[in-house]
């Protein structure tokens, strides 16, 4: 079941944080008996949902007796404050946001590694030829502080560009980018799949892409509050399990994958739906670990502006321990 929800009236705060853990402390339901509703939010349309996508329409959260029920706010910058609240109890999550949440004191963490490098284009206007030509340019991001201005930073790094050499506009979201390149409001714009292959259908250029020729970066995973997963283990484990089985499932079985993910992607073109379906099932995390050194880089970016960073250790951003019971128990190699 999809539900849209507005844009949260006020950020998140340190008040925040003592409301989830307060509201988040129910018992988790075991694997009988009433199934567990959980609300799963995916902060852009884009084909990084997929395993999770598959998995709902193939009925794996079912089968794991979870009721799950997904909503779409955009943006992590407006996804944080929900899973604080406990609107939200699990979300995807752009990594540099947690990282620095985290460095405000928010109490969350990944759980599932989606994507370790960005997967992000930069499309541009024709007219520009290299790189260099979007100084004094405008580029079009979902938001400040989401995965789109991520990639367009780690993409400005990779050209020796500074951010304050082109003017970033923020436009909610990704399909949106894409329709400010057309209509001339932008000369580029940092879109993932489906949208960089209507892009370049469009004739647009890409300029990078970063999960071809970007560095390890946790781009995307799903995260839940620390109170959440310390009452809710057994249920998590049974949503990666079920997760894992769509990622499995989305990658083995492509006709089937197609049709699931265009219920949420809604796509009239069939070369960009298959197009969607060849990139992502090369770049989803399999199994779905946080990848170190993609942490890594992405903490060392957020320590530049929460210097408190400096030297924290894995377990501050992400419990991995869920997905390496299952990767110890064999269930991965079984799939």
């Amino acid at each position: 079941m999809l539900r849209l929800i507005s844009r949260p009236a006020a950020l998140w705060a340190l008040a925040g944080l003592v409301l989830a853990a307060c509201g988040q402390a129910a018992t988790s339901s075991q694997s009988s008996g009433k199934p567990l509703s959980i609300t799963v939010n995916y902060t852009a349309v884009s084909g990084t949902n997929s395993a999770m996508w598959t998995a709902y329409e193939a009925g794996y959260f079912k089968a794991e007796n979870l009721d799950v029920h997904f909503v779409h706010i955009p943006s992590t910058s407006r996804a944080i404050p929900a899973l604080l609240s406990g609107q939200v109890q699990l979300s995807t999550i752009d990594g540099l946001g947690l990282a620095e949440a985290v460095g405000k004191g928010a109490d969350l963490k990944f759980i599932i590694g989606v994507n370790n490098k960005l997967v992000f284009s930069v499309m541009a206007s024709p007219k520009i030829q290299s790189p260099q030509d979007l100084r004094g340019k405008k580029i079009g991001v979902t938001n400040f502080g989401g995965s789109t201005y991520t990639a367009a930073l780690q993409a400005f790094r990779i050209w020796g560009l500074r951010s304050d050499e082109a003017t970033f506009l923020q436009l909610s979201e990704v399909p949106n980018i894409l329709a400010a390149l057309q209509s001339g409001q932008i000369d580029a714009g940092v879109v993932s799949p489906p949208t960089n292959s209507r892009a370049r259908k469009a004739g647009f250029k890409e300029l990078i892409n970063l999960a071809v020729d970007g560095p390890p970066y946790l781009s995307v995973g799903i995260a839940a509050t620390g109170s959440y997963i310390s009452s809710h283990r057994d249920a998590l484990i049974r949503f990666i399990k079920a997760y894992a089985r769509g990622l499995h499932r989305f990658k083995t079985d492509k006709k089937f994958a197609m049709q699931a993910i265009n219920k949420f992607l809604k796509l009239s073109d069939q070369s960009v739906l298959e197009d969607t379906w060849t990139q992502f099932s090369r770049y989803e995390a399999d199994p779905p670990y946080v990848d170190t050194k993609a942490l890594d880089a992405t903490v060392a970016d957020a320590a530049v502006k929460e210097p408190n960073l400096q030297g924290a250790p894995e377990s501050k951003f992400a419990d991995t321990s869920l997905v390496d019971q299952l990767d110890r128990s064999g269930f991965f190699k079984g799939l």
